[in-house]
């Protein structure tokens, strides 16, 4: 990687020191990526940001690279280590690891496996969960995953550095950034976590499957690491409607609230009464009062009544979704 490309690295190693380190290694696998950096290339900048040796295993060939940009060889010793879509890949740094090597690793792994989705055919999978694509195109994509078009599956949705579940995989761009999709057929162990899991269709309608495997991964949280998109009913409907550029005013809202703002609303679209949201929350009933007033004129609805607490549930549950999308900008 020499040229402009080693140019790129030097420029990378002293990003914004204002930003977060989590940022920072983003931004620099983003930049990567955008100069359209091979694996080579990549396990070199991961090296020079490391400060330590960087490995990556595809196909069963081994490349690994120094700080200095120099080929090591093929020996590896692995300390900090993420499986990809074809391999692995690893940073070697003797004793304890350093605060960043694990992010450096994950996004090293989805980076290679940007690259070999750059240079390979579209896969079978992408093809046969492709809302796009006809049914007859999907039909014959399915022949080489031994399914017929009649065949009872579901797809699994996880994110893009976690390790795929038993099945077909494959890395998909989709309005909430890139996440994996893994097809699931009735005999298939349980799924990884967090993950989103659409409902059972028969393998030509695996678009629909897979759509709802999006919104499940993007609801799924500490509480609830599993989300199957079956329960959510029919606000699943109103989730695949969603479009994160251009959230309704209802979402808009939501997200200009602080925290604390935030908690008192849920509390009062949950509690019987003001006067026991106010307990619960500790603070006295006339000034919960006025807390409601202004959040029933900041919202534009009353929180309190039937339709305000629907129209709260929906909001809030298409703003996660939309944080779930600005989580993993580099997706």
């Amino acid at each position: 990687m020499g040229g402009p490309v080693q140019e790129l690295v030097g420029r990378l190693t002293a990003l914004d020191p204002d930003a977060s380190e989590t940022l920072k290694v983003v931004s620099y696998f983003d930049a990567l990526a955008a100069a359209g950096v091979g694996v080579d290339g990549l396990l070199r900048g991961a090296a020079a940001l490391a400060g330590v040796v960087a490995g990556a295993e595809r196909h069963g060939r081994v490349s690994r690279r120094g700080p200095d940009g120099r080929d090591i060889g093929p020996e590896a010793e692995h300390s900090t280590q993420q499986a990809t879509s074809v391999g692995s890949v690893w940073l070697e740094r003797h004793g304890a690891p350093h605060a960043n090597d694990a992010m450096i690793v994950e996004r090293l792994a989805v980076s290679v496996d940007l690259v070999e989705a750059r240079h390979r055919p579209v896969a079978h999978l992408e093809t046969v969960i492709d809302a796009d694509r006809s049914l007859d195109e999907r039909a014959t994509a399915l022949a080489p995953l031994r399914l017929t078009p009649s065949s009872w599956i579901r797809l699994v949705a996880t994110r893009p550095e976690t390790q795929a579940p038993t099945g077909h995989s494959a890395l998909v761009p989709t309005r909430y950034g890139l996440i994996r999709a893994t097809l699931q057929l009735a005999d298939s162990p349980a799924t990884v976590e967090p993950a989103g899991l659409g409902p059972w269709a028969r393998a030509d309608h695996a678009p629909e499957s897979w759509a709802g495997a999006v919104v499940a991964l993007g609801l799924a949280d500490a509480a609830d690491p599993v989300v199957d998109a079956t329960d959510l009913g029919a606000m699943l409907t109103l989730a695949q409607a969603h479009d994160p550029e251009a959230p309704h005013p209802d979402v808009t809202a939501l997200a200009r609230l602080d925290p604390r703002s935030l908690q008192i609303l849920r509390t009062l679209v949950e509690a019987d009464s003001l006067r026991s949201a106010a307990t619960t929350l500790g603070i006295h009933h006339s000034t919960l009062q006025a807390r409601h007033e202004a959040l029933t004129r900041s919202l534009g609805y009353d929180p309190r009544t039937a339709i305000g607490k629907i129209r709260f549930a929906a909001a809030a549950m298409l703003l996660r979704l939309n944080n779930f999308r600005d989580a993993h900008p580099a997706d």
